[in-house]
């Protein structure tokens, strides 16, 4: 909907070929982001802007700067709560520092939030599946932590992820849980290993999403709390 990128459209050949190469070839695509903004910022931060990719947050920033920061802003569970209100009724509004500083502090956890998401970079893993079997998704049930035994994901009557926390369960996206939503999409089915790893590694991602999305209210705390300026 809302795309990071513009391309130029030559012929429908050349424009599969862009796509293609587009990180060798920055010069065939622009930024999706309007003169006026990107002119505010500038002035804001005082850095210079590059038109690709990212700056070195010194002296420079480009548009995936911005877009890790803007994913940083709208992970702060403060803004959340804060504008819960407009966000009901409208598209999230960024507000822009011009504290460079906490511009690469939440570039930098956006950043990282970004590569969770995308599943290109993995969190630590947080939970086993000590059962051996077959391995088929027949139903989806929480078990919360109980004594000295890690809160368990069962998907059948005898098999489990150990080690899932209640507030990784109940983590939502979208109207979803989703460490419950995954699995059920996927009733009937036997997991395979990679199923299973991949699952862990869904766990492991939101473990550490909740975990950042609390350094980046303590990082806009440091540098002087809400409203961000």
């Amino acid at each position: 909907m809302f795309p990071l990128y513009l391309y130029q459209e030559e012929t429908k050949e050349d424009l599969l070929q862009n796509c293609a190469n587009a990180t060798d070839t920055p010069g065939r695509r622009r930024p999706n982001l309007s003169e006026e903004f990107i002119k505010d910022f500038k002035t804001r931060l005082g850095l210079k802007w590059v038109e690709d990719g990212r700056g070195d947050l010194k002296t420079t920033f480009g548009p995936e700067d911005v877009f890790h920061y803007m994913y940083a802003v709208f992970h702060s569970p403060a803004y959340r709560e804060r504008y819960a209100e407009y966000l009901a009724i409208d598209f999230p509004r960024l507000p822009l520092t011009s504290d460079a500083g906490l511009f690469r502090d939440l570039c930098s956890l956006g950043a990282e939030l970004t590569g969770l998401h995308l599943m290109e970079d993995e969190a630590p893993r947080i939970t086993a599946y000590p059962i051996d079997g077959d391995n088929p998704v027949e139903k989806v049930a929480y078990k919360e932590p109980e004594g000295d035994q890690p809160g368990r994901v069962w998907i059948n009557d005898t098999q489990y992820f150990e080690g899932v926390p209640p507030e990784v369960w109940e983590f939502h996206v979208g109207g979803y849980r989703v460490s419950d939503k995954w699995l059920k999409d996927r009733r009937g089915r036997k997991l395979d290993y990679d199923d299973i790893q991949h699952y862990q590694n869904i766990v492991a991602a939101l473990a550490r999403t909740i975990e950042i999305m609390g350094e980046i209210d303590k990082a806009i705390d440091a540098h002087g709390g809400w409203p961000i300026n």
